[in-house]
């Protein structure tokens, strides 16, 4: 693994892996206080971010190694219209490993065209969020011993949130997982994401009610509806609020039901909720930085490698209006296969 980008392109024995080096670091971290002693880590987010921010910051501190960079891009040379390009190829020479998160989708693919060193996607617009989903799949194999055959509810706004788009591809590598994917029909999961589950042979129903379902659930992810993703605010309002989980709602749920939410939260889990043992929300916060911290001793540590040269491009050939390649048009016109259609490589989105 060179770059972490997007989830699927691990395959279960790198996850399996990577989840060993982390388990290890759990159990014995003094052991790993110098395993990236000397490196130096880039932390650019162009977005709001508490825990991915805070948790990759202090991962590295505690693995040995440093950390700069910047929370807001207003006080960079962003804001007088430096390119992604410009930006990465600087800091690269600076750093050994960059993590990043942009509210455009797809500019983590685009930043690792042009980096010398890994590339670790932070958060990708609504696209993906692939180190939440180690975080994800840690919290699940610690506290039910493993992911084959479980029953998974995604609820929520199923649309433009990327931690539940990576969870999906990431739970595309294990056996028997079922899909309950619940959420408003305008929140519903994106179509490059169904193709995917459908291409994959994956179970999965799409829903509306979290009650009906919750006494199948082995694990529920719950989402919020996501106001910065809006570009029509009527349409957040009649959204916003549509699930609230509650301690009524749980009594209907199994004993070791699991209660995951990426965070933050807004209104869909009930702080009566917190003190229930499915709760394991703020658990899943904390092994979030152990499984980076698992990530950063493997790509922090591997050799500067010069980026191959790349297309020049001229105009966008993706059509939706969040892809990177709307304004970075230099970005070589990359395509792939989705479902047998073809797709955005940046974005996922499908190509008219």
């Amino acid at each position: 693994m060179r770059h972490l980008i997007d989830f699927g392109d691990l395959t279960r024995a790198e996850w399996e892996s990577l989840y060993q080096r982390c388990s290890e670091i759990m159990d014995h971290p003094a052991d790993f206080m110098d395993a990236c002693r000397g490196r130096v880590m880039a932390s650019l987010f162009y977005e709001p971010s508490t825990r991915t921010n805070f948790s990759f910051q202090t991962a590295m501190l505690r693995v040995g190694g440093t950390v700069f960079g910047f929370a807001d891009p207003k006080s960079t040379s962003t804001a007088k219209g430096e390119t992604l390009k410009d930006t990465i190829k600087m800091v690269s020479g600076y750093a050994d490993v960059v993590v990043m998160r942009n509210p455009k989708e797809g500019a983590a693919k685009a930043a690792s065209l042009y980096s010398d060193v890994p590339v670790i996607n932070a958060g990708d617009g609504g696209h993906m969020h692939p180190t939440q989903t180690t975080a994800d799949l840690t919290t699940i194999t610690r506290l039910r011993g493993g992911v084959d055959g479980l029953s998974v509810g995604l609820c929520g706004d199923l649309k433009n949130g990327r931690t539940v788009h990576s969870l999906i591809k990431a739970l595309a590598k294990f056996n028997g997982v079922k899909f309950y994917l619940i959420a408003p029909r305008e929140l519903a999961v994106p179509e490059y994401i169904r193709a995917f589950m459908k291409e994959n042979g994956l179970w999965f129903v799409e829903v509306t009610g979290l009650e009906t379902v919750m006494p199948q659930l082995d694990v529920l992810y719950m989402t919020r509806i996501q106001r910065e993703r809006f570009v029509d605010p009527l349409e957040y309002e009649r959204c916003k609020g549509v699930y609230v989980l509650n301690r009524r709602k749980l009594d209907r749920a199994r004993k070791d039901l699991l209660v995951m939410h990426p965070l933050p939260r807004v209104d869909e889990i009930a702080i009566d909720v917190d003190d229930d043992p499915r709760a394991v929300y703020f658990d899943q916060a904390r092994y979030g930085m152990f499984a980076r911290m698992a990530l950063l001793t493997d790509l922090a540590n591997q050799d500067r490698k010069k980026a191959e040269p790349v297309e020049i491009g001229t105009t966008p050939v993706c059509s939706n209006p969040n892809c990177i390649t709307q304004t970075e048009h230099y970005l070589p016109p990359l395509v792939k296969q989705n479902g047998g259609v073809d797709c955005c490589a940046y974005c996922d989105a499908q190509l008219r």
